[in-house]
């Protein structure tokens, strides 16, 4: 029986880093797209106003829960107190965020993102077109850098 802890052999390694990764991936056209400028700029868009909205909330809680004990404990409604409905808001508000940004994605960042990937890809295709590099038996395809290993 072979012992687990055995390394496998060399030409059977999962190559998982360096440039050749994704050859087919034009990385620098992918970065200077239109798509990808705006992926990036959308999301910070939206992450930037909503981490510090979601900041404030949070440390404003805090600050009125050392600092304004008289406010944070007046009571509501029968021991419901200020410092509960503001704790309890802090749920809402995180859950809230988590929602709209998963509207946000779907509906804009999403698709931008498939729309940079395609860019991407056929940047690197052209640049693999323009060095004749091509996968064995599939002309005119970029070649990949990965070949079928048999044990």
């Amino acid at each position: 029986m072979p012992d687990e802890r055995e390394e496998r052999r060399p030409e059977t390694r999962d190559v998982t880093a360096g440039p050749g990764h994704h050859p087919e991936i034009d990385w620098i056209a992918a970065e200077r797209s239109p798509e990808f400028q705006n992926l990036v700029r959308g999301r910070r868009r939206f992450v930037l106003p909503a981490t510090i909205f979601f900041l404030v909330w949070y440390f404003g809680f805090i600050i009125l829960a050392g600092y304004a004990e008289d406010f944070m404990g007046e009571s509501i409604y029968e021991g419901f107190t200020v410092g509960y409905l503001l704790a309890l808001t802090q749920f809402v508000m995180v859950w809230l965020l988590g929602w709209l940004y998963l509207r946000q994605a779907d509906r804009r960042f999403d698709p931008l993102a498939r729309k940079a990937a395609h860019t991407a890809l056929e940047a690197g295709r052209r640049a693999g077109e323009r060095r004749g590099d091509a996968a064995p038996g599939r002309p005119g395809e970029p070649a990949t850098g990965r070949e079928e290993v048999t044990p």
